[in-house]
């Protein structure tokens, strides 16, 4: 991940290397998480409509999700064009300020086409770093442009550098937002290796995985297909993370976290 605000994030080595700090982090702020495999177990049996409306049975199949973070940008037309190809199903965390608002049609295509729209606040600031009134304000702002765009709401949001606390969760399920962070990070925001980014999501992989990547970087849309090629020929089955979580599903103000092999 990257500093407080989008424009510094080609800042100082010491806030890139935050995002290896992360579960150190989490571990040291008291925040429990729940994994996929929890989530599902917790939903208990579908309905005839729920079970209708699912796609695929995670705990049946070998999947993993693909997530986005800090689009959409000038890239991202082309990654939705990869992964309409590919028939693969993502998650966007989207940024509001200069994202959301400068790109409004490439968020209506990602809802159009059936990917996940969630938030990743306005202006990316550290959450952990700001009181429950500016907490508020990044969230929803957020999501007030994106139901301007899309009709709907996100249910879904991933806090900046992963950083959550008890005040962050407590505005997350006020706003009825779940928090979802992830198992599987290349780092893209520090290299344009392509091969690497590749490499290094083929190399952490896992069942019931989560794949941070961004849209943003010149290196991470030329490696998707790569990836969406390997990990298909290992038998994943791509998903968004409500599909991961299903029949469970995404309560606001939990954070959810794969536990990795």
């Amino acid at each position: 991940m990257f500093r407080s605000r989008l424009g510094r994030r080609r800042g100082t080595a010491t806030a890139l290397l935050a995002a290896a700090s992360l579960m150190l982090a989490l571990g040291g702020c008291g925040v429990s998480t729940v994994t996929p495999q929890d989530a599902r177990e917790e939903g208990g049996s579908d309905d005839k409509a729920g079970a209708a409306a699912r796609r695929v049975d995670c705990a049946k199949v070998k999947c993993i999700a693909l997530t986005f973070d800090a689009g959409p940008g000038k890239d991202t037309p082309r990654l939705l064009d990869i992964l309409k190809k590919e028939q693969v199903p993502a998650t966007f965390f989207l940024l509001g300020s200069k994202h959301v608002d400068r790109y409004p049609d490439v968020v209506r295509r990602i809802a159009a086409e059936g990917h996940e729209v969630a938030n990743h606040t306005w202006s990316h600031e550290i959450l952990t770093d700001l009181d429950e009134s500016q907490v508020r304000e990044e969230l929803s702002r957020t999501q007030n442009a994106i139901e301007k765009i899309t009709g709907r709401k996100p249910t879904l949001m991933r806090p900046p550098q992963g950083r959550t606390d008890g005040t962050v969760s407590d505005v997350s399920e006020e706003l009825g937002l779940a928090q979802i962070l992830w198992s599987i990070t290349a780092k893209d925001y520090s290299t344009t290796d392509t091969a690497l980014i590749r490499q290094r999501v083929l190399e952490q992989a896992h069942r019931d995985g989560i794949i941070l990547l961004h849209d943003i970087y010149d290196g991470t849309v030329p490696a998707v297909p790569g990836i969406i090629d390997e990990l298909k020929l290992r038998g994943f089955t791509f998903v968004t993370v409500p599909e991961l979580l299903a029949p469970g599903k995404a309560e606001p103000g939990t954070v959810y976290r794969p536990e990795k092999d």
